[in-house]
């Protein structure tokens, strides 16, 4: 596919990214369905959605016309054949458990027209490991966002060794379309580029926390006011979410057997807790006010 042949775009997941990578597409005038089994996550996307784009048209950030064209592109919906049937670009962005995601892409296999493109907005679980049980592994790939949608210009675009050249090119000029900065990752690697690179700081992180050396709040200062970060590791990761931290450490034991990619005993602590971070409003900082 080509980029001018794409209008639709379809969002399976109406969460924290869901919705806002769903919105952002409607902003960059693409009509948009954002799809989620659950009724009360679709109320609270639409519910973003409808105090959002009046609280960009209130601070001069957006005018008001185009905040009325944005919310008259975009529509909620928990019925997935529905949401999928015109889709030219599906993006997947459910939780990160391989078997969900390998059931949803063979939905949509069925569900969406065969020349659209399925990508997956996995922070780590690469397309090849999907794109199998689809019957057009060139046009499954990995589109990842990061966390705000709306507010963070980078989106890493995978290219698999089953992604097509037209594929990945359709991607970037895609990401280009919806005001984004793409990368173009040439080769499937754990972490794609920026988490992977993070993930050394983390580990680091983590470790210096373990063995007392410092503190969660001084280890953050030092990579704010020392490195230039915009937050530190463990601020970072009460945003994304401590629970993810260890569901990636557990998947990569899992699949090297070395003990030292378990999570670390405190990330295990605040898991068995329930503080994954700002979504429940404690994690290595408290939100609750």
């Amino acid at each position: 596919m080509k980029i001018d042949q794409l209008k639709n775009v379809c969002v399976v997941g109406a969460g924290n990214m869901g919705h806002q990578i769903a919105l952002q597409c409607a902003l960059s005038g693409y009509r948009t369905v954002a799809a989620d089994v659950s009724r009360e996550v679709l109320e609270k996307a639409e519910k973003f959605c409808d105090s959002y784009l009046p609280g960009r048209v209130a601070k001069g950030k957006l005018s008001e016309e185009a905040a009325k064209k944005a919310r008259s592109l975009i529509s909620f919906t928990s019925d997935l054949k529905e949401a999928a049937k015109d889709a030219d670009l599906v993006i997947e962005a459910v939780l990160e458990r391989l078997d969900l995601k390998r059931k949803i892409f063979a939905d949509l296999d069925k569900f969406a027209p065969p020349e659209a493109i399925l990508a997956t907005n996995s922070s780590y679980i690469v397309s090849s490991r999907i794109a199998d049980v689809t019957r057009r592994m060139p046009q499954v790939c990995n589109v990842h966002f990061f966390n705000p949608a709306l507010v963070m210009k980078l989106v890493e675009v995978v290219q698999g060794p089953h992604v097509s050249d037209e594929t990945a090119q359709c991607m970037l000029d895609f990401c280009k379309k919806i005001d984004k900065m793409p990368v173009h990752v040439k080769k499937e690697v754990d972490g794609f580029l920026l988490n992977r690179i993070f993930a050394a700081i983390s580990k680091e992180a983590q470790w210096l926390l373990e063995m007392g050396v410092a503190s969660v709040e001084d280890i953050d200062r030092a990579c704010v006011y020392g490195a230039g970060h915009p937050m530190g590791p463990f601020r970072l990761m009460d945003l994304t979410g401590i629970d993810l931290t260890y569901d990636i450490g557990m998947s990569h034991f899992f699949a090297s057997g070395d003990r030292a990619d378990l999570p670390t005993p405190s990330v295990v602590k605040k898991v068995t807790e329930g503080k994954f971070g700002r979504k429940t409003g404690e994690g290595w900082y408290s939100y609750k006010e």
